[in-house]
C-alpha cells in the first residue's frame, strides 16, 4: 500500500512540474507576443520600421500562448488593418501592398547604398527586394 501511495505522490509531483513548465512556456509565448506587438505598433507610427513582419510574429506567439490572448489580439485594430483580410481571403488591397512595399523598398535601398564595398551584401539585399516584389506582386492576390 505504501508503494502505491508513493507512486501516486510521485505522479502528482510530475504533473505539477509539467503544469509549471507549461505555464512558463505559455508565459514566454505571451511575452514574445507583446514584444512583437509593441514593435509593430511602433512601426505604425514610424515609417522606417515595418509593421507587418512584427504583427505576423506577434500573431504566431499569441496563438501559442493562450486562447484568451489570441482572441484579444485578433480583436485589435492593428490586426484587423494589417492581417485580417490576408488571413481570411489570402489577398490584400493594393493600398496594403504598397504600405508594405514602399517602406521595405526604402530600407533596402538604404542598405544597398551603404554596402558599396560589399558586393555579396548588395546581391543579398537585391535578392530580398526582388523576393518581396515577386511575392506581393504575383503571389498574393490583389483585392478590388
Amino acid at each position: 500500500m505504501n508503494e502505491q501511495a508513493a507512486q501516486i505522490e510521485q505522479s502528482v509531483k510530475v504533473e505539477q512540474i509539467k503544469q509549471g513548465s507549461c505555464r512558463l512556456r505559455y508565459g514566454f509565448w505571451a511575452a514574445g507576443g507583446f514584444l512583437f506587438f509593441a514593435l509593430g505598433m511602433v512601426g505604425v507610427m514610424l515609417p522606417i520600421l515595418p509593421t507587418t513582419p512584427f504583427i505576423l510574429v506577434a500573431a504566431f506567439c499569441f496563438a501559442r500562448s493562450s486562447d484568451r490572448l489570441n482572441s484579444w489580439f485578433k480583436g485589435t485594430k492593428v490586426y484587423k488593418m494589417v492581417l485580417e483580410g490576408y488571413m481570411a481571403k489570402r489577398s490584400m488591397t493594393l493600398r496594403a501592398k504598397l504600405t508594405i512595399l514602399v517602406p521595405v523598398t526604402v530600407l533596402l535601398a538604404v542598405g544597398f547604398a551603404m554596402m558599396g564595398n560589399v558586393p555579396v551584401g548588395r546581391a543579398i539585399v537585391a535578392a530580398v527586394w526582388v523576393g518581396h516584389i515577386v511575392y506581393f506582386g504575383f503571389v498574393v492576390k490583389t483585392e478590388r
